[in-house]
């Protein structure tokens, strides 16, 4: 679904990497939430292999850690989760954006961790389950292997937009902070259940098998549904942007058809918060496609509401 650069295979994940102060990691058995093997890919950059009862296989993970992470054992972190979008993976965060460079020096853990092809974490029909995987077992392993603390911000793109406000509606409390950028934040907007049905499909999966038929299983469609479920939003900071994209956007068709196909949908989200009084930053903008080239931009804009949740310098 992003339009993005050209990019390398995904990278392996089961090759053990030593590295100071984290040794626990490394020939763990296959327990719940599990690391079993980790690659460095850097200084503070790990690819962490999970092994997930969730989703019944080993998941990756990419994490970050805090520049001084080693030199002071006994403290803990906040952490911060980045969601990727659809037909892309957890690599896209570092692919895309210099949130290695941008996080340089400040106290925190980031973490990005797979949510499949389609990018959308969530308790797929009979199918796996990221939504767990996502709350539960990686949270989990960060905090027994990582010393997380239980501060957490959440941010996507896309899809991954969707997952952000879904989790923190869905399970209000979890996360101080959410950030959606170009998200799907009505499942059931005029439109919008077509797209998901086509985001599945060009992966090759089955119809129906993310949460049914939409008027068959309406009942689940709006279950995992952020604006039916936006009153568990109170109290948390958000940020949602979204583009026009078409109308007003340059010409570059694709990726602002799509952009344009969302912009109903978020300003229902919204506009539904405005009913229920729940305060929401918000930046819709004329033009815009669905692309990296905004939501980088986007992120930067949402960053001094992360790092307050997040209680880290901006």
């Amino acid at each position: 679904m992003p339009q993005h650069t050209a990019r390398p295979s995904r990278r392996a994940v089961t090759r053990a990497a030593a590295a100071s102060g984290l040794a626990a990691l490394f020939g763990a058995t296959a327990a719940e939430g599990r690391a079993r093997a980790a690659t460095r890919l850097g200084p503070r950059t790990f690819d962490v292999s999970v092994s997930s009862p969730a989703l019944g296989r080993s998941a990756p993970v990419r994490l970050i850690l805090p520049s001084d992470f080693d030199a002071r054992p006994t403290r803990s972190y906040p952490v911060l989760y980045l969601l990727h979008g659809a037909h892309d993976d957890y690599t896209s965060w570092t692919r895309e954006t210099d949130i290695e460079a941008f996080t340089e020096g400040r106290d925190l853990i980031v973490v990005m961790p797979d949510a499949g092809p389609t990018g959308i974490p969530t308790a797929w029909r009979g199918g796996p389950d990221y939504e767990t995987f996502q709350l539960q077992e990686v949270p989990a392993l960060l905090a027994r292997d990582y010393r997380a603390s239980g501060v957490r911000a959440v941010a996507g793109v896309s899809t991954g937009g969707y997952g952000a406000m879904a989790h923190a509606a869905r399970h209000p409390g979890t996360f101080t902070a959410a950030a959606s950028y170009s998200g799907i934040l009505d499942t059931t907007a005029p439109g919008v259940p077509a797209l998901l049905d086509a985001i599945v499909a060009r992966e090759n999966l089955a119809p129906h098998s993310l949460w049914g038929s939409p008027l068959l299983n309406a009942l689940t469609w709006r279950d995992f549904n952020p604006r039916a479920r936006a009153a568990g939003l109170r109290g948390t900071p958000l940020y949602v942007s979204s583009g026009s994209g078409v109308v007003g956007g340059i010409g570059d068709w694709l990726p602002e058809a799509l952009e344009s196909t969302l912009w109903p949908s978020a300003h229902a989200f919204t506009d539904l918060l405005g009913l229920l009084g729940i305060a929401a930053t918000t930046h819709y903008y004329a033009g815009g496609g669905h692309s990296w080239t905004y939501w980088k931009r986007e992120f930067t804009a949402s960053w001094p509401m992360l790092a307050g949740a997040l209680g880290v310098p901006e």
